[in-house]
């Protein structure tokens, strides 16, 4: 008990020295921190726009719905590049997904919906407002069932407007604020690729991936956008939604045997199209993000490994001009032990202190990221400690020489010291 306290009092005093030093001599405290900080800070706004951005990312799934998939021509996840000298496509032996299919699949019980999908873009005008490079997305009727959201003015289009491929759209709100001031009059119109659609709803989705890019929106029949906006058919995908009470496995099982037995695959051929899952799609991110945050933790490291130099030769000229100190202290009876643990309690307090700052610098950068732009930067709690943690671990690793030095001086010869 006596030891612990005796120990715990040097410590308060070691940190007290540390301090000191550091308000002292500001010069010598920034190129101690200088690494520390740099290092802490990379991964701490590394973390917090990840975190970020697996917010909106989780959100959008959510709102998309946990039991929905998409039946796509092959694995854009698992997309590789072709061997050299092989010129042949990844997707070159899957077939596009058509629309028979897809009304195929529609008529499977437990299925609530199966809507084809096609993607293109177009400049969006109204009168003087324009909005270049704009989503559009060619839907069936259905599309609602998979894109969870409200109507908050009109209508959707109608399966009869879908066959008859007609000129009708539905904006996103975010699209209604940009072009009609956020009110879309009586029979307001919008022109794509130069040609009139008559706007008939306004949706509010319940949630958008990155809203400043996604929140502007169109969508349209299918048969419309494959008419007029030059959208491929060729990479058609159908969005799946089950019906209420079918699990997502079973629903999927169905779609799998379904399509099989159309194409006519045997048992032992693999399947020449897939099914992504929303679950899927956040793998698919965690695994990016992943490679991302190994490589900046390799980068990060560097700048610790500098400030831990650093810190290991500021704290040797320390120990070099407090020799007489450790003379006195070792003459007074202070153990190797105590002097061990002086000089290792004022390294972790200068390269926490360096910690600290990299914190606050990280955290500073992500309200600032949150508010300029459409990211929701937040500072997970795992990274301040993790961030703590390593700082504490660079000023044990760092310190232990020039610790370890002092520890083993001879009182007599230190006494002797100029």
């Amino acid at each position: 008990m006596k030891r612990a306290a005796t120990s715990l009092a040097a410590a308060g005093h070691g940190v007290g020295i540390a301090l000191d030093a550091l308000r002292g001599n500001r010069v010598r405290a920034v190129l101690t921190t200088a690494g520390i900080v740099i290092g802490v800070a990379t991964v701490m706004a590394m973390a917090s726009v990840i975190s970020g951005i697996r917010q909106v990312v989780t959100a959008e799934l959510v709102s998309v719905g946990p039991d929905n998939f998409v039946v796509e021509r092959f694995d854009v996840g698992e997309l590789r590049l072709a061997e050299l000298g092989d010129g042949k496509a990844p997707w070159a032996d899957a077939p596009a997904i058509t629309l028979r299919e897809a009304e195929m699949l529609a008529a499977l019980p437990g299925i609530r919906s199966a809507t084809p999908s096609v993607s293109g873009s177009a400049t969006v005008r109204v009168g003087r407002n324009t909005l270049p490079g704009v989503e559009v997305e060619g839907t069936g009727a259905e599309w609602p069932d998979y894109r969870a959201g409200t109507f908050v003015w009109g209508r959707n289009f109608l399966p009869a407007e879908v066959d008859g491929s007609a000129n009708v759209v539905v904006v996103s709100e975010g699209l209604a604020r940009e072009v009609f001031g956020g009110v879309v009059p009586m029979g307001g119109s919008v022109w794509l690729a130069g040609m009139p659609f008559r706007v008939v709803g306004v949706y509010r989705a319940s949630g958008n991936i990155l809203a400043g890019s996604d929140d502007a929106w169109v969508a349209a029949p299918y048969s419309t956008v494959l008419k007029h906006l030059e959208a491929q058919e060729e990479w058609m995908e159908v969005l799946v939604v089950p019906a209420a009470g079918v699990p997502r496995a079973h629903a999927m099982n169905r779609v799998t045997a379904a399509l099989r037995a159309a194409r006519g695959l045997r048992p032992l051929e693999p399947s020449n199209f897939t099914l992504t899952e929303q679950e899927g799609a956040r793998k698919l991110f965690d695994d990016a993000t992943r490679m991302f945050f190994v490589v900046m933790l390799a980068l990060s490291s560097v700048g610790l490994l500098v400030g831990g130099v650093g810190v290991t030769a500021i704290m040797t000229i320390s120990v070099t001009e407090r020799t007489r100190e450790i003379g006195v202290r070792k003459a007074l009876g202070a153990t190797r032990h105590a002097i061990l643990w002086q000089f290792l309690v004022e390294t972790v307090t200068v390269t926490v202190v360096g910690g600290v700052v990299g914190i606050v610098l990280a955290g500073g950068g992500a309200i600032l990221l949150a508010r300029l732009t459409p990211v929701p930067a937040t500072v997970p709690l795992w990274s301040v400690v993790a961030g703590l943690t390593v700082s504490a671990g660079c000023g044990i690793v760092f310190g232990i020489a020039p610790a370890h030095r002092a520890a083993r001086m001879d009182p007599v010869e230190a006494l002797r010291h100029q």
